[in-house]
């Protein structure tokens, strides 16, 4: 790229608040990051659950939210809920369709929470609920103290992976009007087209800042607290 080039593309950047639309994103994936962990792991005891009703909920649950577009559920929740439902989280337009694209992300990401707990379940030694179970524990005094927090150590890899995907993924709360940092690449490109590839670029090394680190920590952590057999 020649200087000139440059100078535009800085022009252009020095029009928009970037970073500010990256935070967006952060702050998308934080919020739904925590409720899709809590549901997933709802979803996962059912999963796991010797009540026959309960397992068929928690699979339900997952075969249809993994199986339906992210897109047709930000949509749902914007369009449907509040447009036609009348269901609020916020005291105006940006604060509500925020809140709503949260929901939006969790209850996506919460089967693919489920799924990977569900993984790391796998992970631990039979024995273990055996050993609980002759003891004289339940169910959900053994999923609490001695299936869950093993599973979880098994299962930071899948989770990690699960985490970068709603990174990812938080771009297409664009679709509900939050403005994201997918929304305003959108805007800077068509008002400066001769920058495109420029801008591109930017927006590309930004996920990458933000994901790769997620990658490297999660890795780490996996090999740490792998469970052993």
């Amino acid at each position: 790229m020649h200087s000139g080039y440059l100078d535009d593309l800085g022009t252009v950047l020095g029009q928009y608040d970037v970073l500010a639309a990256f935070w967006v994103n952060i702050q998308l994936t934080v919020y739904a990051g925590i409720i899709a962990l809590v549901l997933g792991t709802l979803l996962a005891l059912m999963r796991i659950s010797p009540v026959p009703s309960l397992r068929w909920a928690g699979s339900t649950y997952v075969t249809l939210l993994r199986n339906t577009p992210l897109t047709i559920i930000i949509v749902f929740f914007v369009l449907g809920m509040w447009g036609q439902l009348g269901f609020t989280l916020g005291p105006d337009f940006p604060t509500n369709f925020f809140r709503l694209s949260v929901l939006g992300l969790a209850v996506y990401h919460a089967a693919f929470v489920c799924e990977a707990i569900r993984s790391g379940v796998n992970t631990v030694p039979r024995g273990q609920a055996e050993a609980a179970r002759a003891i004289g524990l339940g169910f959900w005094p053994t999923a609490r103290l001695v299936i869950l927090p093993q599973a979880f150590r098994g299962a930071v890899a899948p989770l990690g992976n699960v985490l970068i995907a709603l990174i990812k993924n938080s771009t297409v709360a664009a679709a509900g009007s939050v403005a994201e940092a997918s929304g305003l690449m959108r805007e800077m490109i068509e008002n400066s087209s001769s920058v495109i590839l420029g801008i591109f670029l930017v927006f590309a090394l930004g996920f990458v800042v933000i994901v790769v680190p997620v990658g490297l920590a999660t890795t780490a952590l996996s090999r740490r607290w792998a469970v052993a057999r």
